[in-house]
C-alpha cells in the first residue's frame, strides 16, 4: 500500500540512500522509479529543495541522472529491465505480452506434440 499511497499522490520516483526488498520491489511492480543516491547527493538534493522549495529538480530515468535545481547531475544505477519497464510503462504482464507471437508459437507446437494436455476437460 506504501507504494500506491506514493502514486496517489503523483510521486513518481522516491530517492533515498538505501530500500528494504519488499518495497523496490512493489515500486518495480507498480511503475514507481527507485533511484538510490549516496548521502552527499541527497544532502545536495534537500539543500537544494530548501533554498528554492519550488524549484525542480529532474529525475532521468533514459540517461541515470538525477539533476538538481542548480543544475548539479548525479548519476545512478539501475538493472536494464527496470529501466526498460519504466521507460515503456509495462509491468510483468506488459513485459510478458511483448513475446505473446513466441508464446503462441510454443503453444501450437505444444498442442501438436502433446495432445493429450490439451485434451483434458476444463472446469
Amino acid at each position: 500500500h506504501a507504494v500506491w499511497s506514493l502514486m496517489d499522490f503523483g510521486i513518481r520516483c522516491v530517492i533515498a540512500p538505501s530500500f528494504a526488498s519488499i518495497f523496490h520491489e512493489n515500486c518495480q511492480k507498480n511503475g514507481l522509479a527507485a533511484v538510490t543516491l549516496d548521502e552527499a547527493a541527497l544532502a545536495h538534493l534537500v539543500a537544494c529543495a530548501q533554498a528554492t522549495p519550488a524549484a525542480a529538480m529532474t529525475v532521468d530515468i533514459d540517461a541515470c541522472r538525477v539533476t538538481a535545481s542548480d543544475g548539479r547531475e548525479f548519476p545512478f544505477t539501475m538493472e536494464t529491465a527496470r529501466r526498460q519497464a519504466l521507460l515503456e510503462g509495462l509491468d510483468e504482464i506488459g513485459a510478458s505480452l511483448r513475446h505473446d507471437v513466441a508464446m503462441a508459437a510454443f503453444e501450437a507446437r505444444d498442442r501438436a506434440q502433446r495432445p493429450w494436455i490439451h485434451a483434458l476437460p476444463t472446469a
